[in-house]
Protein backbone atom coordinates (compact mmCIF):
# COMPACT_ATOMS: atom_id res chain seq x y z
CA UNK A 1 0.00 0.00 0.00
CA UNK A 2 1.37 3.42 -0.92
CA UNK A 3 2.47 5.74 1.87
CA UNK A 4 0.26 8.49 0.50
CA UNK A 5 -2.82 6.30 0.84
CA UNK A 6 -1.85 5.68 4.45
CA UNK A 7 -1.73 9.42 4.99
CA UNK A 8 2.01 9.36 5.81
CA UNK A 9 4.53 11.03 3.52
CA UNK A 10 8.01 9.63 2.82
CA UNK A 11 9.65 12.58 4.58
CA UNK A 12 7.58 12.01 7.71
CA UNK A 13 8.57 8.33 7.71
CA UNK A 14 12.23 9.31 7.32
CA UNK A 15 12.06 11.81 10.18
CA UNK A 16 10.34 9.25 12.41
CA UNK A 17 13.05 6.67 11.69
CA UNK A 18 15.81 9.19 12.51
CA UNK A 19 14.05 10.13 15.75
CA UNK A 20 13.67 6.49 16.79
CA UNK A 21 17.34 5.81 16.00
CA UNK A 22 18.49 8.70 18.19
CA UNK A 23 16.32 7.59 21.07
CA UNK A 24 17.42 3.95 20.93
CA UNK A 25 21.09 4.62 20.18
CA UNK A 26 21.80 7.32 22.75
CA UNK A 27 19.46 6.65 25.63
CA UNK A 28 22.32 4.89 27.38
CA UNK A 29 24.11 8.24 27.72
CA UNK A 30 21.10 9.53 29.66
CA UNK A 31 21.62 6.58 32.00
CA UNK A 32 25.29 7.52 32.23
CA UNK A 33 24.40 11.09 33.21
CA UNK A 34 21.82 10.05 35.81
CA UNK A 35 24.17 7.46 37.31
CA UNK A 36 27.10 9.89 37.53
CA UNK A 37 24.86 12.65 38.87
CA UNK A 38 23.64 10.59 41.81
CA UNK A 39 26.69 8.42 42.45
CA UNK A 40 29.18 11.29 42.17
CA UNK A 41 32.86 10.84 41.53
CA UNK A 42 34.36 7.36 41.48
CA UNK A 43 36.12 6.39 44.73
CA UNK A 44 39.40 4.54 44.29
CA UNK A 45 41.03 2.25 46.87
CA UNK A 46 44.56 3.07 47.96
CA UNK A 47 47.24 1.52 45.78
CA UNK A 48 49.13 -1.44 47.20
CA UNK A 49 52.38 -0.21 45.71
CA UNK A 50 53.84 2.68 43.76
CA UNK A 51 54.64 1.72 40.20
CA UNK A 52 57.40 3.14 38.00
CA UNK A 53 56.49 5.56 35.25
CA UNK A 54 57.90 7.66 32.42
CA UNK A 55 56.21 10.73 30.99
CA UNK A 56 56.41 10.92 27.18
CA UNK A 57 55.82 14.39 25.70
CA UNK A 58 55.70 15.28 22.03
CA UNK A 59 56.78 18.89 21.52
CA UNK A 60 56.95 20.89 18.29
CA UNK A 61 58.05 24.51 18.86
CA UNK A 62 56.69 24.61 22.41
CA UNK A 63 59.35 26.75 24.11
CA UNK A 64 56.68 28.99 25.66
CA UNK A 65 54.89 26.25 27.61
CA UNK A 66 57.07 23.14 27.93
CA UNK A 67 58.87 24.24 31.12
CA UNK A 68 55.62 24.55 33.08
CA UNK A 69 54.69 20.95 32.29
CA UNK A 70 58.14 19.54 33.06
CA UNK A 71 58.30 21.45 36.35
CA UNK A 72 54.83 20.22 37.34
CA UNK A 73 56.02 16.65 36.70
CA UNK A 74 59.17 17.19 38.78
CA UNK A 75 57.01 18.51 41.64
CA UNK A 76 54.88 15.38 41.95
CA UNK A 77 54.27 14.13 45.50
CA UNK A 78 54.88 10.50 44.67
CA UNK A 79 57.16 7.98 46.34
CA UNK A 80 58.15 6.08 43.24
CA UNK A 81 60.18 6.33 40.03
CA UNK A 82 59.12 9.10 37.63
CA UNK A 83 61.19 10.14 34.62
CA UNK A 84 60.25 12.77 32.06
CA UNK A 85 61.08 12.45 28.35
CA UNK A 86 60.51 15.28 25.89
CA UNK A 87 60.81 14.55 22.18
CA UNK A 88 61.57 17.83 20.42
CA UNK A 89 60.03 17.09 17.03
CA UNK A 90 61.47 19.10 14.12
CA UNK A 91 61.71 22.19 16.30
CA UNK A 92 62.99 25.50 15.01
CA UNK A 93 62.95 27.22 18.41
CA UNK A 94 64.53 26.55 21.83
CA UNK A 95 62.08 23.83 22.97
CA UNK A 96 64.85 21.28 23.55
CA UNK A 97 67.03 23.59 25.64
CA UNK A 98 64.13 24.94 27.68
CA UNK A 99 62.98 21.39 28.45
CA UNK A 100 66.51 20.35 29.49
CA UNK A 101 66.84 23.30 31.83
CA UNK A 102 63.50 22.37 33.41
CA UNK A 103 64.79 18.86 34.15
CA UNK A 104 63.57 16.67 31.29
CA UNK A 105 65.46 14.03 29.34
CA UNK A 106 65.34 15.42 25.80
CA UNK A 107 65.52 13.53 22.52
CA UNK A 108 65.60 15.55 19.31
CA UNK A 109 63.93 14.21 16.19
CA UNK A 110 63.94 15.70 12.68
CA UNK A 111 61.93 13.36 10.48
CA UNK A 112 60.04 15.87 8.32
CA UNK A 113 58.30 13.12 6.34
CA UNK A 114 56.61 11.67 9.44
CA UNK A 115 55.79 14.59 11.70
CA UNK A 116 53.15 14.61 14.36
CA UNK A 117 52.32 13.11 17.72
CA UNK A 118 51.67 9.54 16.60
CA UNK A 119 55.09 9.25 14.94
CA UNK A 120 56.75 10.83 17.96
CA UNK A 121 55.17 8.17 20.17
CA UNK A 122 56.40 5.46 17.82
CA UNK A 123 59.91 6.93 17.95
CA UNK A 124 59.87 7.33 21.74
CA UNK A 125 58.50 3.88 22.54
CA UNK A 126 60.96 2.16 20.22
CA UNK A 127 63.85 3.90 21.93
CA UNK A 128 62.51 3.32 25.44
CA UNK A 129 62.00 -0.39 24.77
CA UNK A 130 65.51 -0.64 23.39
CA UNK A 131 67.42 1.52 25.87
CA UNK A 132 65.39 1.07 29.08
CA UNK A 133 63.83 -2.42 28.95
CA UNK A 134 61.84 -3.17 32.10
CA UNK A 135 62.60 0.15 33.78
CA UNK A 136 59.05 1.52 33.53
CA UNK A 137 55.74 -0.21 34.15
CA UNK A 138 53.70 2.48 32.48
CA UNK A 139 53.95 5.55 30.27
CA UNK A 140 52.05 8.81 30.73
CA UNK A 141 51.21 10.57 27.47
CA UNK A 142 51.00 14.35 27.83
CA UNK A 143 50.97 17.30 25.44
CA UNK A 144 53.47 20.11 25.85
CA UNK A 145 50.81 22.65 26.86
CA UNK A 146 49.55 20.51 29.77
CA UNK A 147 50.04 21.21 33.46
CA UNK A 148 49.37 18.71 36.28
CA UNK A 149 48.79 19.17 40.03
CA UNK A 150 51.18 17.59 42.57
CA UNK A 151 48.90 14.60 43.30
CA UNK A 152 48.26 13.64 39.67
CA UNK A 153 50.50 10.58 39.51
CA UNK A 154 49.45 9.26 42.93
CA UNK A 155 45.77 9.31 41.90
CA UNK A 156 46.45 7.73 38.53
CA UNK A 157 48.54 5.08 40.26
CA UNK A 158 45.45 3.97 42.20
CA UNK A 159 43.66 3.02 39.00
CA UNK A 160 46.73 1.50 37.38
CA UNK A 161 47.33 -0.58 40.52
CA UNK A 162 43.88 -2.18 40.08
CA UNK A 163 45.17 -3.90 36.95
CA UNK A 164 44.00 -1.53 34.19
CA UNK A 165 46.43 -1.59 31.28
CA UNK A 166 45.21 1.79 30.03
CA UNK A 167 43.94 4.67 32.22
CA UNK A 168 42.58 8.10 31.44
CA UNK A 169 42.05 11.14 33.66
CA UNK A 170 39.99 14.30 34.28
CA UNK A 171 40.57 16.83 31.52
CA UNK A 172 40.31 20.50 32.47
CA UNK A 173 41.47 23.72 30.81
CA UNK A 174 44.00 26.44 31.54
CA UNK A 175 42.07 29.17 29.75
CA UNK A 176 38.35 28.67 30.22
CA UNK A 177 37.69 32.40 30.24
CA UNK A 178 39.75 33.47 27.22
CA UNK A 179 36.58 33.63 25.10
CA UNK A 180 33.47 31.67 24.07
CA UNK A 181 35.53 29.27 21.95
CA UNK A 182 37.92 28.18 24.71
CA UNK A 183 34.97 28.01 27.12
CA UNK A 184 33.08 25.76 24.71
CA UNK A 185 35.99 23.33 24.48
CA UNK A 186 36.46 23.40 28.24
CA UNK A 187 32.87 22.60 29.12
CA UNK A 188 32.77 19.72 26.65
CA UNK A 189 35.88 18.13 28.18
CA UNK A 190 34.51 18.55 31.71
CA UNK A 191 31.31 16.84 30.61
CA UNK A 192 33.29 14.08 28.88
CA UNK A 193 35.27 13.41 32.05
CA UNK A 194 32.41 13.47 34.55
CA UNK A 195 29.45 12.14 32.58
CA UNK A 196 31.13 9.73 30.20
CA UNK A 197 34.39 8.33 31.57
CA UNK A 198 33.47 8.69 35.25
CA UNK A 199 30.08 7.06 34.56
CA UNK A 200 31.69 4.26 32.59
CA UNK A 201 34.05 3.55 35.46
CA UNK A 202 31.17 3.54 37.96
CA UNK A 203 29.20 1.10 35.79
CA UNK A 204 32.14 -1.19 35.10
CA UNK A 205 32.46 -0.65 31.34
CA UNK A 206 35.43 0.71 29.40
CA UNK A 207 36.39 4.38 29.11
CA UNK A 208 38.06 6.22 26.22
CA UNK A 209 41.23 8.26 26.04
CA UNK A 210 41.13 11.78 24.63
CA UNK A 211 44.15 13.72 23.45
CA UNK A 212 46.51 13.64 26.41
CA UNK A 213 46.41 12.85 30.10
CA UNK A 214 46.40 9.09 29.80
CA UNK A 215 48.54 6.16 30.86
CA UNK A 216 49.41 2.96 29.02
CA UNK A 217 51.08 -0.14 30.42
CA UNK A 218 54.55 -1.14 29.26
CA UNK A 219 53.11 -4.58 28.53
CA UNK A 220 50.74 -3.14 25.92
CA UNK A 221 53.54 -1.27 24.14
CA UNK A 222 55.81 -4.29 24.30
CA UNK A 223 53.06 -6.59 23.02
CA UNK A 224 52.40 -4.32 20.04
CA UNK A 225 56.13 -3.84 19.46
CA UNK A 226 55.73 -0.07 19.46
CA UNK A 227 52.95 2.34 18.52
CA UNK A 228 50.68 1.28 15.66
CA UNK A 229 48.18 4.12 15.43
CA UNK A 230 48.76 6.82 12.84
CA UNK A 231 45.40 8.22 11.81
CA UNK A 232 44.57 11.90 12.31
CA UNK A 233 43.11 10.95 15.72
CA UNK A 234 45.44 8.34 17.17
CA UNK A 235 43.73 8.62 20.57
CA UNK A 236 40.33 7.61 19.19
CA UNK A 237 41.94 4.89 17.10
CA UNK A 238 43.65 3.43 20.17
CA UNK A 239 40.38 3.59 22.14
CA UNK A 240 38.61 1.72 19.34
CA UNK A 241 41.41 -0.84 19.26
CA UNK A 242 41.05 -1.41 22.99
CA UNK A 243 37.27 -1.82 22.74
CA UNK A 244 37.57 -4.21 19.81
CA UNK A 245 40.15 -6.32 21.68
CA UNK A 246 38.35 -6.25 25.03
CA UNK A 247 41.01 -4.14 26.76
CA UNK A 248 39.19 -2.20 29.44
CA UNK A 249 40.30 1.40 29.89
CA UNK A 250 40.08 2.70 33.46
CA UNK A 251 39.45 6.20 34.75
CA UNK A 252 40.94 8.17 37.61
CA UNK A 253 39.70 11.60 38.83
CA UNK A 254 43.23 12.96 38.46
CA UNK A 255 42.87 16.46 37.08
CA UNK A 256 45.13 17.94 34.42
CA UNK A 257 44.92 21.15 32.41
CA UNK A 258 45.50 21.92 28.77
CA UNK A 259 45.24 24.99 26.56
CA UNK A 260 42.25 25.50 24.26
CA UNK A 261 42.22 27.45 20.97
CA UNK A 262 40.86 30.98 21.16
CA UNK A 263 40.26 31.90 17.52
CA UNK A 264 37.65 30.30 15.29
CA UNK A 265 40.01 29.59 12.39
CA UNK A 266 42.33 27.50 14.57
CA UNK A 267 39.35 25.79 16.19
CA UNK A 268 37.83 25.01 12.80
CA UNK A 269 41.10 23.50 11.54
CA UNK A 270 41.60 21.42 14.68
CA UNK A 271 38.05 20.11 14.78
CA UNK A 272 38.14 19.39 11.05
CA UNK A 273 41.08 17.08 11.78
CA UNK A 274 39.18 15.48 14.66
CA UNK A 275 36.10 14.92 12.49
CA UNK A 276 38.05 13.53 9.56
CA UNK A 277 40.02 11.32 11.95
CA UNK A 278 36.79 10.04 13.51
CA UNK A 279 35.55 9.01 10.06
CA UNK A 280 38.84 7.21 9.36
CA UNK A 281 38.57 5.26 12.60
CA UNK A 282 34.87 4.52 12.06
CA UNK A 283 35.49 3.17 8.56
CA UNK A 284 38.43 1.08 9.82
CA UNK A 285 36.94 -0.39 13.01
CA UNK A 286 33.16 -0.62 12.53
CA UNK A 287 33.34 -4.31 11.60
CA UNK A 288 35.45 -5.17 14.67
CA UNK A 289 33.14 -3.19 16.93
CA UNK A 290 30.02 -4.80 15.43
CA UNK A 291 31.53 -8.21 16.05
CA UNK A 292 32.13 -7.21 19.63
CA UNK A 293 28.50 -6.12 20.00
CA UNK A 294 26.93 -9.23 18.49
CA UNK A 295 29.24 -11.58 20.34
CA UNK A 296 28.18 -9.92 23.56
CA UNK A 297 31.83 -9.47 24.48
CA UNK A 298 31.58 -5.92 25.72
CA UNK A 299 29.13 -3.03 25.90
CA UNK A 300 32.19 -0.84 25.25
CA UNK A 301 32.07 -1.82 21.57
CA UNK A 302 28.58 -0.35 21.22
CA UNK A 303 29.54 2.71 23.24
CA UNK A 304 32.62 3.35 21.12
CA UNK A 305 30.70 2.88 17.87
CA UNK A 306 28.11 5.44 18.98
CA UNK A 307 30.83 7.93 19.92
CA UNK A 308 32.39 7.89 16.45
CA UNK A 309 30.15 10.38 14.67
CA UNK A 310 26.79 8.60 14.09
CA UNK A 311 24.90 11.30 15.99
CA UNK A 312 26.37 14.15 13.98
CA UNK A 313 26.10 12.20 10.72
CA UNK A 314 22.41 11.59 11.36
CA UNK A 315 21.85 15.23 12.32
CA UNK A 316 23.52 16.40 9.12
CA UNK A 317 21.63 13.78 7.09
CA UNK A 318 18.30 14.77 8.62
CA UNK A 319 18.77 18.49 7.93
CA UNK A 320 20.00 18.00 4.37
CA UNK A 321 17.38 15.42 3.40
CA UNK A 322 14.64 17.74 4.62
CA UNK A 323 16.16 20.73 2.81
CA UNK A 324 16.50 18.68 -0.39
CA UNK A 325 12.93 17.43 -0.12
CA UNK A 326 11.76 20.99 0.46
CA UNK A 327 13.62 22.31 -2.60
CA UNK A 328 12.64 19.45 -4.90
CA UNK A 329 9.05 19.45 -3.69
CA UNK A 330 8.74 23.16 -4.38
CA UNK A 331 10.51 23.27 -7.75
CA UNK A 332 9.64 19.93 -9.31
CA UNK A 333 7.17 19.96 -12.18
CA UNK A 334 6.59 16.23 -12.08
CA UNK A 335 5.66 16.07 -8.43
CA UNK A 336 4.44 18.93 -6.28
CA UNK A 337 4.70 18.21 -2.57
CA UNK A 338 1.67 19.01 -0.51
CA UNK A 339 1.65 21.98 1.82
CA UNK A 340 1.58 19.50 4.69
CA UNK A 341 4.76 17.78 3.48
CA UNK A 342 6.57 21.07 2.96
CA UNK A 343 5.47 22.18 6.41
CA UNK A 344 6.76 18.89 7.81
CA UNK A 345 10.18 19.58 6.28
CA UNK A 346 10.38 23.05 7.76
CA UNK A 347 9.22 21.82 11.16
CA UNK A 348 11.78 19.00 11.09
CA UNK A 349 14.69 21.34 10.30
CA UNK A 350 13.68 23.86 12.93
CA UNK A 351 12.93 21.14 15.49
CA UNK A 352 16.32 19.47 14.89
CA UNK A 353 18.26 22.69 15.40
CA UNK A 354 16.20 23.94 18.34
CA UNK A 355 16.16 20.59 20.12
CA UNK A 356 19.93 20.24 19.57
CA UNK A 357 20.48 23.70 21.06
CA UNK A 358 18.27 22.83 24.02
CA UNK A 359 19.99 19.47 24.54
CA UNK A 360 23.44 21.09 24.61
CA UNK A 361 22.14 23.84 26.90
CA UNK A 362 20.86 21.30 29.44
CA UNK A 363 24.07 19.31 29.09
CA UNK A 364 26.12 22.44 29.72
CA UNK A 365 23.93 23.58 32.62
CA UNK A 366 24.21 20.27 34.48
CA UNK A 367 27.96 20.11 33.88
CA UNK A 368 28.48 23.72 34.99
CA UNK A 369 26.54 23.20 38.22
CA UNK A 370 28.21 19.93 39.23
CA UNK A 371 31.73 20.90 38.07
CA UNK A 372 31.61 24.49 39.33
CA UNK A 373 34.64 24.04 41.58
CA UNK A 374 36.68 22.80 38.60
CA UNK A 375 35.95 25.85 36.44
CA UNK A 376 38.78 28.31 37.03
CA UNK A 377 37.75 31.64 35.59
CA UNK A 378 38.37 35.28 36.45
CA UNK A 379 34.84 36.13 35.38
CA UNK A 380 31.80 34.17 36.55
CA UNK A 381 29.84 36.04 33.88
CA UNK A 382 31.91 34.15 31.33
CA UNK A 383 30.79 30.91 32.95
CA UNK A 384 27.13 31.95 32.84
CA UNK A 385 27.36 33.30 29.31
CA UNK A 386 28.96 30.08 28.16
CA UNK A 387 25.72 28.24 28.88
CA UNK A 388 24.21 30.08 25.91
CA UNK A 389 27.23 30.03 23.57
CA UNK A 390 28.19 26.41 24.28
CA UNK A 391 25.30 25.02 22.17
CA UNK A 392 26.31 27.31 19.30
CA UNK A 393 29.89 26.08 19.57
CA UNK A 394 28.69 22.47 19.37
CA UNK A 395 26.33 23.17 16.45
CA UNK A 396 29.26 24.47 14.40
CA UNK A 397 30.25 20.81 14.17
CA UNK A 398 27.46 20.37 11.59
CA UNK A 399 29.28 22.12 8.70
CA UNK A 400 32.61 20.79 9.95
CA UNK A 401 31.37 17.20 9.77
CA UNK A 402 29.89 17.73 6.31
CA UNK A 403 33.11 19.18 4.88
CA UNK A 404 35.29 16.59 6.66
CA UNK A 405 33.52 13.82 4.73
CA UNK A 406 34.94 15.12 1.46
CA UNK A 407 37.99 17.26 2.29
CA UNK A 408 41.53 15.93 2.57
CA UNK A 409 42.83 16.98 5.99
CA UNK A 410 46.44 17.11 7.15
CA UNK A 411 47.90 17.45 10.62
CA UNK A 412 48.68 21.09 11.41
CA UNK A 413 50.29 22.00 14.76
CA UNK A 414 48.37 24.31 17.10
CA UNK A 415 50.37 27.14 18.61
CA UNK A 416 50.41 27.30 22.44
CA UNK A 417 51.50 30.39 24.33
CA UNK A 418 49.65 30.47 27.67
CA UNK A 419 52.54 29.87 30.06
CA UNK A 420 51.07 29.34 33.54
CA UNK A 421 51.82 26.89 36.30
CA UNK A 422 49.31 24.90 38.34
CA UNK A 423 49.01 27.47 41.14
CA UNK A 424 48.27 30.25 38.64
CA UNK A 425 45.58 28.17 36.92
CA UNK A 426 43.63 27.33 40.08
CA UNK A 427 44.06 30.73 41.73
CA UNK A 428 42.60 33.00 39.06
CA UNK A 429 42.42 31.38 35.65
CA UNK A 430 44.34 32.47 32.57
CA UNK A 431 43.43 34.97 29.89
Amino acid sequence: MELARLGTSPIEVFNSIVGIFFTVAYFYQVIYAIWALFRGEVKLPDAKRNHSYAFVIAAHNEEAVIANLVESIKEQRYDGLIDCYVVADACTDDTAEVARRAGAIVWERNDLARRGKSWVLDFAFERLMRECPGRYEGFFIMDADNVIPPDYVSIMNKTFDQGFLVCTSYRNSKNFDSNWISAGYSLWFLRESRYLNNARMLLGTSCAISGSGWLVSESIIKGMNGWLFHTLTEDLQFSAFCSAHDIRIGYAPAEFFDEQPTDFKTSWTQRMRWSRGAYEVLFSYWRDLLRGIFKGRSFASFDMLMCMSPAMICTVLSVFVNIAYLIIGTASRGYIATQGELGSCVRSIVTTLVSSYFMFFIMGLITTITEWKHIHSKSRWRVIGNLFTFPIFELTYIPINVIALFKKVDWIPVKHDIAVDFDEVVSEGAS
